[in-house]
């Protein structure tokens, strides 16, 4: 069977690791991946096509006769790759255009949540300025205020005073700080409670729930500093009981397929519904229209299903007739970033230490920002790698994950180091 994953950062790659491990694999290539994806012990590799380049993407699967298409980030979904290859008869693992407006669109997924009685935060959606302020000036509760269109996962601000909620107002919708992704703004009450990342995968009838993951979107320790992409994550979630992964397949994610099929839109693919845990219930923070990232790179290294079983079952529409099983163990991640991330940071320094952090038992080194130049692997991103590793319990898997950190160096290279340990707190 021959693969092609779109996509060039941490996620992919932990993709790509656990496909090269099907027997049913003959070529595996990654576009335009990265210094890890480059050498995955199967023919194929890298292939010099953006993510966002459908029509290349769409010629190169053609011209090398690809059995299956697995995209990894949301940009091209909601560009219309799906779409374009479904046209061309070529099988593609992901949302169409319409389905991954879950995504792509806030203020569409609040008004489907709002349709379908999925629980989620009050909200109103503005595109005028002046209306947008007289609400922010009307409501008594706390408020998030996020662009509606995808913004690099930067579109979303926390103002304190209504003071700072008119300046965001103003830098998104009359500045344009964030282009046409801020063509409309959700405001919405600001939840209080843990969050947890709930994924799943979708033939757009039936539903497969993962283990459930936490992230951690601060640079700094304490939750504190600028949200990132993510610095770190585990699984499976110890606030996770078997009650609220009940709960939240019977009253978010469930709904949610049946609601897309419902209006014509069936959702195939991962489903990822980002949740905060108030006193009221679960409630939906956001909807992804992919794997997470760095969620995926915790979650995989538990699949003992073959991936591409998995994902083969949704793409033809008989998930439910496949069993797709979990390995009883935990895996936690350290996301090594660069110097300066989320904001500016150089790109080209060469990262020490990757054979020996690598041949740790229980360790896996997932490429997120990294480029191969010569005989030298050196840093291309802010989330440069991400160090994973898996254990009997979480304890152990943290305790290798920071083990194998200590081996790897390259300058400006920062970390959290508090990873996981509120779920320690929550075990213990």
């Amino acid at each position: 069977m021959n693969v092609l994953i779109v996509g060039s950062g941490g996620r992919e790659h932990a993709l790509a690791w656990k496909v090269a491990q099907s027997p049913q694999i003959d070529h595996l290539w990654v576009a335009p991946g990265n210094a890890g994806t480059a050498t995955m012990g199967k023919p194929g590799g890298n292939v010099a096509i953006a993510a966002d380049d459908i029509a290349g993407l769409l010629d190169f699967v053609q011209a090398n006769r690809v059995d299956l298409t697995i995209v990894g980030p949301e940009v091209p979904l909601a560009a219309g790759l799906v779409d374009m290859f479904q046209a061309h008869g070529q099988a593609v693992f992901g949302p169409t255009r319409a389905a991954a407006q879950l995504e792509s669109s806030k203020a569409f997924a609040k008004a489907f949540m709002e349709r379908h009685n999925i629980p989620t935060a009050r909200h109103a959606t503005f595109s005028d300025f002046d209306a947008a302020l007289a609400h922010v000036q009307s409501v008594s509760y706390p408020i998030v205020i996020k662009a509606s269109g995808l913004a690099a996962g930067k579109g979303v601000l926390l103002p304190e005073r209504v003071e700072e909620a008119e300046a965001a107002l103003r830098e998104i919708l009359v500045e344009r700080s964030f282009g046409d992704a801020g063509d409309r703004v959700v405001i919405e009450e600001r939840l209080s409670g843990p969050e947890v990342s709930m994924l799943a995968f979708s033939d757009g009838e039936t539903v497969a729930v993962m283990p459930a993951a936490q992230d951690h979107k601060r640079a700094f320790e304490g939750d504190q500093g600028p949200n990132t992409g993510g610095m770190g994550a585990f699984a499976p979630s110890p606030l996770a009981t078997a009650e609220l992964i009940t709960d939240v397949y019977q009253t978010i994610l469930q709904p949610t397929v049946d609601g897309m099929r419902a209006e014509g839109m069936p959702y195939i693919g991962v489903l990822y519904a980002g949740l905060m845990l108030t006193d009221d219930g679960p409630k939906v923070l956001e909807f992804n229209c992919r794997f997470g990232d760095p969620e995926t790179q915790v979650i995989l290294p538990l699949l003992e299903t073959d991936l591409l079983d998995a994902i083969q079952a949704c793409v033809e529409c008989r998930l439910a007739e496949t069993s797709i099983t979990w390995e009883n163990r935990s895996a936690a991640t350290v996301v090594l970033a660069s110097g300066g991330y989320p904001g500016a940071y150089r790109k080209g320094l060469p990262i020490a230490g990757l054979d020996v952090a690598g041949e740790m038992s229980d360790v896996i080194l997932f490429h997120a920002g990294t480029e191969q130049q010569e005989s030298q692997i050196v840093t291309s991103g802010g989330r440069v790698l991400n160090v994973t590793a898996t254990g009997t319990d979480l304890k152990g898997a943290l305790t290798r994950a920071y083990t194998a950190v200590e081996c790897v160096q390259f300058e400006g290279m920062y970390y959290r180091r508090d990873i996981g340990a509120s779920a320690q707190r929550v075990s213990e």
